[in-house]
């Protein structure tokens, strides 16, 4: 599984908005990885940033 599709999968199943590094503990991988994943997310628009550094996908 890419990191993208982990980043969806875990939001998904999230209730509440999360941050890059509760998303990358809860990955398992580097938080690094995580905000570059993240990054190309939001300019695909595949997640939203309901607020400054929290991520979620459009429910």
């Amino acid at each position: 599984m890419e990191n993208t599709e982990l980043i969806i999968k875990i939001l998904q199943e999230s209730e509440t908005p999360l941050r890059a590094g509760e998303i990358a503990e809860k990955a398992g991988l580097d938080k690094k990885e995580i905000d570059k994943a993240i990054k190309k997310l939001k300019k695909d628009e595949l997640i939203i940033s309901p607020k400054r550094c929290f991520y979620d996908v459009g429910k």
